[in-house]
């Protein structure tokens, strides 16, 4: 979060600010740290900037501009011209990259009087007045002052244009109807999984629908279970085959839960320990290996047995699979308690940014646009606000809808670095969204396709998700309705009916073939396909 990455941290320089009389007039609030300031200028400038005030400091104590040197300048230069350049010669610290950042804030701030107006109170001139005349410098006062200077910046921009910034914030509000509820509390997990519903939040899609949205970080998927039983959510981001399981009674008591909409499609990989470099080349070699996965009712799982099955590994026998929650994988594989692991992106990506693994397959390469998570909500929940999970649905679907184009990646990448959603470098992030990536191998890749956003849920991912079940003895047989569980738990219809009115292009089947790598998917031959893969592989 930028200049705020607690509440303490946060609120003391929004006290700051007050105390010198500069936030009384802002009316844009920050959706994301709900502090005064526009949503996109924080996205905008956090990977750019220090995450911390004294990151900044410690940059400005190693510049090398001295005394002599502002008092040379402001012999010859006007006051203004001396306030931009050592604004911008302390800020930019030699980087012409911060140097370009650094004159666009004041460009947007409406000029430098406005930005250390906010920096430093209505008698700002006074300072720079003094140091002109008498050549006075208090170097901590002015790296100090430089440094509040920088972090308000912003500020400033915020209260001289109150006005919506350009992009996806800039939406006007959606005619919605009465609702049942505005408030709501979402759960989701920091993986890039969750897009769609944590990038609603900053980019201002649920604000557009009139829903204030509170989001609720998880760390592991059986703990979103029991929150979503117990009542304490409204919603949730869950794995695409949670639901099946829940409805069923799979693992926990019988819960009836909805998939209204896919979250994303692909978007995970399997990943493995340096240790194993060069050794790893097909699935055969996974023999003996601990791997870590998210959850038993996960596409995690069942696509890894799907590709362990194929080179003659038994899943429950050959390897030990570990359940583990996914922010706990990188470090579980650095301490060496885990082999490899099958997660989402982010975490296959930082184990090669931080050289401690490499990124063996990408799942997309397994089953093409495959789901992974999902917006979900009880059948209860859905009953008593009706409007509601219509309206924030679609929120979500809209959402998804614009992450789903390209050119909104690095924008969205942003948008869901913070702290208080998944916690990741913007680099790691990026690499996932735009599929422009190092793989820990030595080869750069480009897969436009590692990851995209397409909400609409097909009959047919519940069809193989069930029938892969029953393969791994998850669910029997005779609770293998494909049609049944799909018509009644996969929301596609009102999916449709929702993008529809969102101008989308939206299929009109509900089922497709399914093809994978190393078969094909039929859902009027569900049975057969399983019957297919035991005698090909024993398993």
């Amino acid at each position: 979060m930028l200049w705020a990455s607690t509440d303490s941290q946060a609120s003391s320089w929004d006290q700051l600010a007050v105390e010198r009389g500069n936030l009384a007039d802002l009316n844009v609030q920050c959706t994301i740290c709900g502090r005064y300031h526009a949503t996109a200028d924080h996205l905008k400038y956090m990977a750019d900037m220090p995450q911390d005030p004294t990151d900044l400091i410690d940059d400005l104590v190693k510049m090398r501009f001295y005394q002599s040197d502002a008092v040379s300048i402001a012999s010859r230069i006007s006051q203004a011209e001396l306030r931009t350049a050592l604004f911008v010669k302390m800020a930019a610290n030699g980087n012409p990259k911060r140097e370009r950042l650094v004159n666009e804030l004041i460009q947007l701030a409406g000029g430098l009087d406005e930005a250390f107006a906010a920096a430093f109170g209505p008698k700002s001139g006074e300072f720079f007045t003094d140091a002109q005349r008498t050549g006075q410098f208090t170097r901590r006062k002015f790296l100090r002052n430089i440094a509040v200077g920088a972090a308000l910046v912003t500020l400033a921009n915020c209260a001289s244009r109150p006005e919506n910034p350009e992009g996806a914030a800039d939406l006007p509000p959606a005619e919605v109807g009465d609702l049942e509820k505005t408030d709501l509390n979402i759960a989701f997990l920091p993986i890039t999984c969750a897009t769609p519903i944590i990038m609603s939040k900053p980019l201002g899609f649920y604000e557009k629908y009139g829903l204030n949205v509170t989001l609720k970080k998880y760390a592991g998927w059986s703990v979103v279970r029991d929150a979503v039983i117990a009542g304490e959510l409204d919603a949730s981001h869950m794995l695409a085959p949670m639901p099946i399981a829940m409805s069923l009674g799979l693992g926990s008591t019988a819960f009836s839960t909805k998939l209204a909409s896919i979250e994303n499609n692909n978007g995970q990989g399997i990943a493995v320990a340096n240790k194993h470099l060069g050794k790893v080349n097909g699935p055969a070699d996974f023999k003996g290996m601990t791997i870590g996965i998210p959850y038993d009712y996960s596409n995690h799982n069942l696509l890894l047995r799907y590709y362990l099955a194929t080179g003659g590994i038994d899943p429950d026998k050959d390897v030990k699979l570990l359940i583990l929650p996914p922010p706990d994988a990188i470090a579980k594989m650095k301490a060496e308690q885990i082999d490899a692991f099958i997660l989402p992106d982010n975490f296959t990506q930082r184990v090669v940014r931080d050289d401690i693994g490499f990124i063996h397959l990408l799942t997309k390469d397994l089953w093409p646009g495959h789901p992974c998570c999902a917006f979900t909500a009880s059948q209860a929940w859905i009953d008593e606000h009706p409007n509601t999970f219509r309206v924030l649905n679609k929120a979500i679907i809209d959402g998804a809808t614009y992450a789903n184009k390209p050119e909104n990646r690095k924008e969205i990448a942003a948008a869901i670095a913070p702290r208080e959603f998944l916690n990741q470098p913007v680099d790691v992030l990026e690499a996932v969204m735009t599929g422009k990536f190092e793989d820990g191998q030595g080869n750069t890749l480009d897969e436009p396709d590692r990851i995209y956003f397409d909400p609409y849920p097909w009959k047919s991912f519940a069809t193989w998700i069930s029938n892969q079940l029953v393969r791994w003895d998850y669910m029997t047989p005779e609770q293998a309705d494909y049609d049944e569980i799909g018509e009644t738990i996969f929301m596609t219809d009102l999916a449709r009916e929702l993008a529809t009115e969102l101008g989308a292009e939206v299929p009109q089947d509900v089922t497709r073939i399914e093809k994978l790598k190393f078969d094909t998917l039929d859902p009027q031959n569900a049975t057969e396909y399983i019957e297919r893969q035991q005698k090909e592989y024993g398993v």
